[in-house]
C-alpha cells in the first residue's frame, strides 16, 4: 500500500466498515512497532471481523 492510499483507506474503514478512529489509531501504533499491513494488524488485534479483512482487501484491490 501506498502513503497515497493510506488516507483512502482509513476513509473507507471509518465511513464504509464502521470502525472507530480510537481503533485505527490503536492500529497504527502498533504498525510502527511491528511494521506490517494495517489490515493485517487490525484483524490480529481483533479490530476487525475475518468479513470486514476481506471487505478491506477487496476495496484495496478496486482502490
Amino acid at each position: 500500500m501506498t502513503v497515497s492510499t493510506q488516507p483512502n483507506l482509513i476513509q473507507f474503514l471509518q465511513d464504509d466498515l464502521a470502525i472507530s478512529a480510537a481503533s485505527i489509531k490503536v492500529a497504527l501504533k502498533h504498525s510502527e512497532q511491528d511494521p506490517g499491513p494495517l489490515p493485517m494488524i487490525l484483524w490480529q488485534y481483533g479490530l476487525v471481523t475475518l468479513e470486514q479483512l476481506e471487505q478491506i482487501y477487496d476495496w484495496m484491490e478496486a482502490a
